[in-house]
């Protein structure tokens, strides 16, 4: 675009979540709003500050004058972020929302006098696709309608507003006792603007909604408000018309400085989904893994060779990559990617999450139709076919495809899933269901002599290599060897000796390499220890993952160790279902997919 800008210095914990199941925006502790996609999780940003400047979209309601640092919190057990505002004339509180529509998207935001009087000003400068494209306004005393091709949001607000330059301004004044609202909302622009919510009733029907899902929770943990924040963010990434569950919210958070690890999250992978779904199962939400399920069945049609590794939120598979040049990236980092390429990997595990998942679920009550069990079947002659053939694995390496030890094991599992459960293969023949349970015991085989470094004494990354791959923790967790088996209790204490530092679980060995911590990995490594009985090991991982936590109890994909931050997209599902899943675990509450099933 020809601009240059001045990237500010922010960090990723400054940033709160709100939701409504439709997309999600992110808050700055200053009570800029910074970040927002409408309608839709992976639809284009209206507001996109968070990866450059103001200028790029942003929201702000602030006191016109300086006064302390703003004090923040999540309302006990809801999406509801309440923001505190001090100076020396008076105490006003922002309460930040997206009220649970089922049809335009909104966005609330309510003032409350706590003390004295003060002048508040919002500033809202929309900017469409991604920052690059200014709307036509047009305001009408308190409300502002503003268009550009088929994008239409309307601004209804307490006072007059006006325009100044690119922003839609208003300024007014709030004494203890007073509550004003503003409500932005999403339209067609081909429609009329929707009109205001009334602000109380929309706040109480929200409040009443995130209390009414927690308390479906009834687990006694440990750690009860580290649980259910996780849940309840979780839940805020649930695509509510179709149960399809994003990554994260954003895009191109980075993983670490000038590394070019920036990536779209914003899509469902059947990976991260699928883990989320069965821990979503332990902790008791039947209604959030169906629609997950039948999500992920729905997505996969009837080609199984044609099933991909990611998926918009709607099950459709365009997500063809590309770079917002006119973004400068979140404190400088480009670049900033739209979409995905990696949805065109080839990765065998994901066939083992997809029939991991099923089985949970048939496990839970809800087993499959008959077609579904065809599709099933399916599924698992083409795993037959490709199983042995190279992929990009888990982390998704944008090189040279390689037999990914964890890949192979997950394929397995995909295999022993369907052979053990009846209502899996019910619609297959004898001759079928023998032929999978030769495979399974074959694959078993080749895995345990290929992916096993009799060197080292430990299973490693791909088949030749001699490293570690944090991956393998998954092993026991997901029944391919009991913990016992001295080749998996020799891999986790290699992964404890090389991979951890300062009690995070790292990707690579290399202190060369700046990129974070992978905090899902925290979970899955706690996992392991309390199954190998070392319960006091096990408290001291956890609490490390707990202490990445932002104040406000979000986690991104990673934290940087050396400079205690967060790094990579945020808030981050996979993390937090780790987290989920390790406190389930110390209550022996977190299932064992393949208990009792390994060779």
């Amino acid at each position: 675009m020809g601009e240059s800008f001045l990237v500010p210095t922010k960090f990723i914990e400054d940033y709160g979540l709100i939701g409504d199941g439709q997309t999600a925006a992110l808050v700055h502790r200053d009570g800029s709003i910074e970040w927002l996609c409408w309608p839709r999780f992976d639809s284009d940003a209206c507001l996109a500050a968070l990866l450059g400047t103001d200028a790029h979209g942003c929201w702000k309601l602030e006191p016109v004058e300086a006064g302390t640092s703003p004090r923040r919190r999540y309302r006990t057990d809801t999406l509801i972020l309440e923001t505190e505002f001090e100076l020396s004339t008076g105490r006003v509180r922002l309460i930040d929302f997206m009220p649970i529509e089922n049809n335009a998207s909104t966005l609330m935001r309510i003032v409350q006098g706590l003390a004295g009087k003060i002048k508040l000003r919002s500033e809202l400068d929309l900017r469409f696709d991604y920052g690059s494209l200014r709307p036509a306004v047009e305001i009408d005393r308190q409300q502002a309608v503003a268009f550009v091709g088929p994008d239409l949001v309307v601004l209804h607000a307490p006072a007059q507003l006006s325009q100044q330059g690119s922003c839609i301004v208003s300024e007014v004044e709030v004494s203890e006792g007073e509550e004003i609202a503003f409500c932005l909302r999403y339209g067609s622009a081909t429609g009329a603007p929707p009109p205001p919510l009334a602000a109380a009733a929309a706040l109480r029907k929200t409040e009443e909604y995130w209390l009414n899902w927690i308390a479906k929770f009834s687990i006694q943990t440990r750690w009860p408000e580290a649980v259910r924040r996780s849940l309840l963010t979780l839940k805020a990434m649930i695509f509510r018309a179709t149960g399809g569950m994003i990554a994260a919210p954003t895009t191109s958070l980075p993983e670490a400085p000038a590394e070019n690890l920036n990536w779209d999250y914003r899509y469902c992978w059947l990976r991260d989904a699928a883990f989320s779904a069965t821990a979503l199962l332990d902790a008791g939400y039947l209604d959030e893994a169906k629609a997950f399920r039948d999500w992920l069945l729905r997505a996969a049609g009837g080609e199984p060779d044609k099933i991909r590794i990611m998926y918009r939120v709607d099950g459709s598979r365009r997500l063809e990559e590309w770079t917002a040049s006119w973004l400068p990236g979140f404190r400088g980092a480009k670049p900033v990617r739209i979409g995905n390429a990696a949805a065109a990997q080839r990765q065998v595990d994901i066939y083992g999450e997809l029939l991991d998942c099923v089985a949970a679920a048939a496990k839970a009550g809800v087993a499959p139709t008959e077609r579904e069990a065809d599709l099933l079947a399916s599924v698992i002659a083409h795993v037959e076919r490709v199983w042995n053939e190279p992929g990009q694995g888990v982390w998704e390496v944008r090189g040279e495809p390689q037999h990914y030890t964890y890949s192979k094991v997950s394929a397995w599992a995909a295999v022993d899933r369907f052979v053990r459960r009846r209502d899996l293969h019910q619609t297959a023949d004898g001759s079928f269901l023998e032929r999978m349970t030769g495979l399974r015991s074959r694959m078993h085989g080749e895995i345990c002599e290929k992916g096993f470094a009799p060197g080292r004494g430990t299973f490693v990354e791909y088949y030749g290599s001699d490293g570690l791959d944090p991956s393998l923790l998954k092993l026991p967790l997901v029944g391919f060897l009991p913990v016992t088996d001295e080749r998996v209790a020799r891999t986790i204490a290699a992964i404890e000796r090389e991979l951890v530092h300062e009690g995070y679980v790292h990707r690579r060995s290399s202190s060369a390499i700046r990129q974070g911590a992978f905090l899902a990995c925290s979970g899955w490594l706690t996992e392991c220890q309390l199954m190998q009985g070392r319960r006091a090991e096990a408290e001291r991982t956890f609490e490390h993952l707990l202490r990445a936590r932002s104040d406000l109890g979000l986690l991104a994909e990673e934290f940087n160790v050396r400079d205690r931050r967060l790094a990579g997209n945020f808030p981050q599902g996979l993390s937090h279902l780790a987290l989920v899943r390790a406190a389930l675990r110390f209550e022996d509450k977190a299932s064992n997919r393949g208990d009792g099933h390994g060779k």
